[in-house]
């Protein structure tokens, strides 16, 4: 929504907006781009009556300002709609989809279209360090949105992903997600066979070849051609893969077809970001972009806030910021981490803040998912409705369960010394914790933090 807010001010109408606990990076864009931002839902903001209400899926029948828009029959839009009706109708959209990686993916495929001198729009769920802003207009038809299956809004309960119409289509990976939306596996592959519907034939669709939930999703029907990719694997005539992967994911060969194309040497960590990259790579080749020229711009991508982003160090010990929350991406991160840090303790803090993880859908196997850390320290929220210490009991002495934010600071600081890497995972904003740690660590060891 912060995303949507600034496509509104940059096509020219005056914006403000309301919301509860706005945390950085988000706030702080808003508050950059001169977008006002009201603290809660109370309808004052709506007097005088604005021309139109873009209303966000987090908010539902009941709310203040949802009640006060429906009762004065006040126009409204979905973020989704709104998007689809004035920034992507007549563009060619790149769409990236899945459970995994659509931030980074996003931010990928936007900075090869930048590099390669296509101006592209852009709408990201995260802030990517290259552009420094979660969204862009653009100044050609080209237009990167990452698509979300969640729902579009309280009166609107097709996933957002329809609404965009893509002639390019990313579908990195697909897992149960978002319990609170959907009932199974099969309710959400249901509503991406509807997204392949609205690819034309002559677009493309980019898919893993390993991923048997997207080939049950193309097995319903497809009618656009299908790229696929892998690692060191088979991705079949005409496929991208990734060859010669570096310990830590940051070293690969990508080839195409059985030819090499390049050699990709970059700062990102970990095996599921290589997969990334041959998806962004694959999808800029259906916009023109050459192989090649798309291996030499993620050469200088950055990433995306928050995403293993080193928030800081005090004496040796490195504090990262990750916005893992499914076990598959807490996985997938520490082997990432570990691939770079070698034997080196990983000290792992998580927070259970998905509606997801908070339904207990990812009890059974969260555990496993945090098998590569040293330590686990986990935040128990005080309305979590399932067993934490069961759940995690598969970890012997590594995992501590703490109840207050201000009590995980003060173990992880109790327990860290030099040469550790301090792995925050939250889909929030944890209470502030990374500069709390960092403080604190620099107060036990009377050292400074330092970016």
């Amino acid at each position: 929504m912060a995303g949507v807010a600034l496509l509104a001010r940059a096509a020219g109408h005056e914006v403000s907006g309301s919301d509860a606990n706005v945390y950085p990076p988000m706030s702080t864009q808003l508050a950059e781009a001169g977008i006002r931002v009201h603290e809660g839902y109370d309808p004052g903001p709506l007097d005088p009556a604005p021309d139109c209400v873009v209303i966000g899926n987090a908010l539902s029948r009941g709310n203040p300002a949802v009640e006060y828009v429906l009762e004065r029959g006040l126009p409204y839009r979905s973020g989704p709609q709104w998007l689809a009706d004035n920034v992507l109708a007549g563009r060619w959209v790149l769409a990236v989809a899945g459970t995994h990686g659509k931030t980074t993916t996003s931010a990928m495929l936007a900075w090869i279209l930048e590099q390669a001198g296509l101006a592209p729009g852009f709408l990201i769920g995260g802030i990517p360090a290259n552009f420094d802003a979660s969204a862009r207009f653009g100044q050609t038809p080209f237009f990167v949105v990452e698509a979300d299956e969640y729902d579009t809004a309280f009166f609107d309960k097709r996933s957002k992903f329809v609404h965009y119409r893509p002639r390019t289509l990313v579908v990195n990976n697909l897992e149960y997600d978002h319990a609170d939306i959907f009932p199974d596996l099969a309710a959400i592959e249901t509503q991406f066979h509807h997204l392949v519907r609205t690819v034309p034939g002559n677009g493309l669709i980019v898919a893993p070849s390993d991923d048997a939930n997207v080939a049950a999703v193309l097995e319903r029907g497809c009618w656009t051609p299908v790229e696929h990719f892998a690692l060191e694997g088979d991705a079949g005539a005409g496929g991208w893969s990734a060859r010669r992967i570096g310990a830590d994911g940051s070293d690969f060969q990508v080839w195409l077809d059985g030819a090499e194309l390049g050699r990709l040497r970059w700062e990102l960590l970990g095996r599921h970001n290589v997969r990334n990259a041959l998806a962004a790579i694959a999808a800029a080749r259906h916009a023109g972009v050459p192989p090649a020229q798309a291996i030499e711009a993620l050469a200088d991508f950055r990433n995306v806030k928050r995403r293993l982003e080193v928030r800081g160090r005090v004496d040796g010990i490195t504090v990262y910021d990750d916005f893992a929350h499914h076990p598959t991406a807490i996985a997938t991160t520490l082997a990432g981490l570990r691939g770079r840090v070698g034997p080196a303790r990983i000290l792992a803090v998580l927070e259970p803040r998905s509606n997801t993880m908070r339904l207990g859908v990812h009890r059974d196997t969260l555990a496993a998912s945090l098998e590569q850390a040293d330590e686990v320290f986990l935040y128990r929220p005080p309305d979590l409705g399932w067993d934490l210490d069961a759940a995690l009991a598969g970890l012997g002495g590594r995992a501590r369960i703490v109840d207050t934010v201000a009590g995980v600071v003060e173990a992880v600081a109790a327990n860290a010394h030099a040469g550790d890497s301090v792995l925050v995972m939250s889909n929030g904003g944890f209470d502030n914790i990374h500069d709390r740690l960092l403080e604190a660590l620099a107060a036990r060891t009377g050292g400074r933090a330092s970016a």
